[in-house]
């Protein structure tokens, strides 16, 4: 039998799990004091519900799961191979989230502000940064269309991330509404407007004249290309979309959450407008956001307002709008700077004979007791051997149960 974690998951040894642990408690506790609620929903979600989710790529990353019995035989005699799975494991939270706000709304506040900081699963191509198995930390807010949901939620998460150590981070902030009315003032046919948002996505990673290259193919129009080609290479500023978008009322609400942004982050971070800041779900209909690290390449949280999700449960509109921060990313940077949790106890072994372990558990609380943690071993044989393995676990000190009352530094 192997021995080896399912490739693209993990094991985590007792100090990365308590690396992990304070991660997580932080985000928790910052999220409850801005008067989040925490939730939980199963991994495994009905695939009618994740076909219909518009999730974008996530799409084609789906774990699924097989029928059983004899409705996996009926439909392997029957040929149907394209409905073999009837479940599949959530590939992120909102649409769990979506389902379950559409059952439990009438227990629920209005509007809701959730946390989800669990499990979700993609059959992504194993790599640095990209696990099959992740954490996501969540935190959302259902029944409001105010801006004032998204200033929030822009807000905590940098609230959260800023206790955890990872230097400077910029926000990048931008309404989908908005692009659509540049490609739209650009000439990009309205059947067009998804599959160029694809290629745009792209930008950072194919360039401009791969961009034009993707377009040319899906035969968007030379002129639409072309203007669209100007706005990559110029950037498009803030003042630029809103003289092309057409959209006055969008444009205004994507200003005042960026200038409000501005003015809550107080200059511990940055807050910018990112034309090109797509996300890849279809089912954003509204504000994006994103979060980099100035220090570290590579996104750290995302999230934006997906209004219509709700709505393919419940048949009627409800609001909704998300961030999520990328666990997996922050504790694999904090991991390699060698991140040392401030404020952790002190850690003793207390070591007794095969007869005094009574004496020696008593001995353990009295030390938790004055604020130490504290377990209890029996000597080893071999002492040398067993504190250093001791050390190299995070413990401080140890006690030899009738040599010494006081624990004893274990040796730096």
């Amino acid at each position: 039998m192997k021995t080896t974690p399912v490739k693209g998951t993990a094991d985590y040894l007792p100090r990365q799990t308590l690396l992990r642990d304070y991660l997580q408690g932080i985000i928790l506790e910052t999220y409850r004091s801005a008067g989040f609620e925490r939730i939980m929903t199963p991994a495994i979600e009905d695939m009618e519900n994740l076909e219909k989710s518009e999730g974008g790529d996530n799409l084609n990353l789906m774990f699924k799961i097989l029928k059983r019995g004899e409705k996996l035989d009926a439909a392997l005699e029957a040929g149907d191979y394209r409905n073999l799975a009837d479940l599949g494991l959530r590939y992120d939270l909102t649409l769990p989230l979506s389902r379950f706000y559409a059952a439990n709304r009438s227990k629920l506040s209005t509007p809701f502000k959730c946390i989800q900081i669990d499990k979700a699963y993609r059959a992504e191509r194993p790599q640095k940064g990209r696990m099959r198995e992740f954490v996501q930390c969540d935190i959302d807010i259902l029944g409001s269309d105010s801006p004032l949901c998204e200033l929030e939620l822009i807000q905590t998460t940098a609230a959260a991330l800023l206790k955890l150590d990872i230097g400077r981070f910029t926000v990048k902030v931008n309404d989908r509404r908005v692009l659509r009315g540049v490609l739209r003032t650009a000439g990009v046919a309205e059947e067009q407007m998804d599959t160029v948002c694809v290629s745009l996505d792209k930008w950072d990673k194919i360039g401009t004249e791969g961009v034009l290259a993707e377009l040319a193919e899906k035969s968007v129009s030379p002129a639409a290309a072309e203007q669209i080609g100007r706005l990559l290479e110029g950037g498009c500023t803030l003042e630029q979309a809103e003289a092309l978008c057409g959209d006055p009322e969008s444009i205004a609400r994507l200003k005042g959450i960026l200038d409000d942004s501005v003015r809550l982050a107080d200059g511990k971070y940055d807050v910018v407008f990112d034309l090109l800041l797509i996300r890849g779900q279809g089912y954003y209909t509204g504000t994006v956001f994103e979060i980099q690290s100035n220090k570290f390449r590579g996104s750290v949280a995302g999230g934006g307002r997906y209004d219509g999700l709700v709505g393919k449960f419940t048949g009627e509109n409800v609001p909704a709008v998300g961030f999520s921060i990328g666990f997996e990313r922050i504790f694999q940077i904090l991991e390699s700077q060698g991140f040392s949790i401030p404020g952790q106890r002190r850690r003793a072994a207390v070591l007794c004979g095969e007869s005094e372990g009574t004496e020696a558990l008593r001995k353990a609380e009295e030390l938790r007791a004055e604020g130490w943690e504290a377990s209890v071993y029996i000597r080893p044989k071999k002492m040398g051997k067993f504190l250093n393995r001791l050390q190299e676990q995070g413990f401080d000190a140890f006690l030899v149960l009738g040599e010494s009352s006081e624990p004893k530094p274990l040796a730096q």
